[in-house]
């Protein structure tokens, strides 16, 4: 993912909220997906299914990260000692909460995270803890997602937060705290969208969101949010199968009487 961005090319993404399965990371795979969010704020996932999916996402080119339920440094630390390459964090709202981040997402000097060697962050191989320690700095990707006018507000402080990586918008609790739920071409939230823009390209930061449908993506890619995530795994799914059997059904009406 951070490849793709440092080319100035966009990574498109998926979440994965239902199917936990061993083959999803082929199939994403084999969809040409670059990044995966694979949420534990929504879905079922315990800390073991989070593990299973890192560690079957990292034997395919797609970069897993994972979505914690809220900022606590044992869900962040946790997850990423487990194997996944970066974490989103819902509900950013304060240049206080994306240092916390930080802290509990870098190693010294840039943060304060615990040091474990040779366990499933490493491949479950020996490593130098100085060349590790720096080189997961670089690479740990955080997330941090504008959900609230609060947010909105101090974008500035979040954004200019050193190790923050993505500032990413989330539609629609965004437009719930602004009073005016799932209203997308609300005058208020498109100024939200352009600020968010605005100010990822100010500190150099990717500025993410997942559109609920194409026409949605082109508009929102077109203001300048070049990290996208494709729609969750079941809402796909759905989608999929109801077109399928609605037009099997059109079919079946249009066949002679047995």
């Amino acid at each position: 993912m951070k490849e793709k961005l440092q080319a100035g090319q966009i990574p498109f993404g998926h979440m994965i909220l239902e199917f936990g399965t061993r083959g999803i990371a082929r199939i994403l795979e084999s969809a040409g997906i670059d990044f995966v969010l694979i949420d534990s704020e929504h879905s079922p996932f315990t800390a073991g299914d989070l593990a299973n999916l890192a560690a079957w996402f990292k034997a395919t080119s797609i970069t897993p990260i994972v979505r914690i339920p809220e900022i606590h440094y044992h869900l962040i630390a946790r997850t990423l000692d487990a194997g996944a390459l970066g974490v989103m964090v819902p509900n950013v709202k304060s240049g206080d909460e994306a240092r916390a981040i930080v802290d509990a997402a870098k190693y010294a000097p840039l943060g304060k995270r615990g040091v474990i060697m040779n366990h499933a962050h490493t491949e479950y191989k020996p490593a130098d803890p100085t060349e590790f320690m720096a080189y997961s700095n670089a690479n740990t990707s955080i997330v941090c997602q504008i959900e609230s006018v609060e947010g909105v507000e101090n974008l500035e402080a979040i954004a200019s937060t050193p190790g923050v990586d993505v500032l990413w918008i989330g539609h629609f609790d965004l437009t719930a705290s602004m009073g005016i739920p799932g209203q997308f071409d609300h005058p208020q939230f498109i100024a939200a969208l352009e600020k968010t823009v605005a100010t990822a390209r100010k500190y150099g930061l990717a500025a993410g969101v997942q559109p609920g449908n194409l026409a949605q993506a082109e508009a929102w890619m077109a203001m300048g949010f070049n990290a996208i995530s494709y729609s969750g795994d079941f809402y796909v799914y759905a989608a999929a199968l109801q077109s399928g059997v609605n037009s099997l059904r059109a079919i079946a009406e249009r066949q002679p009487s047995q």
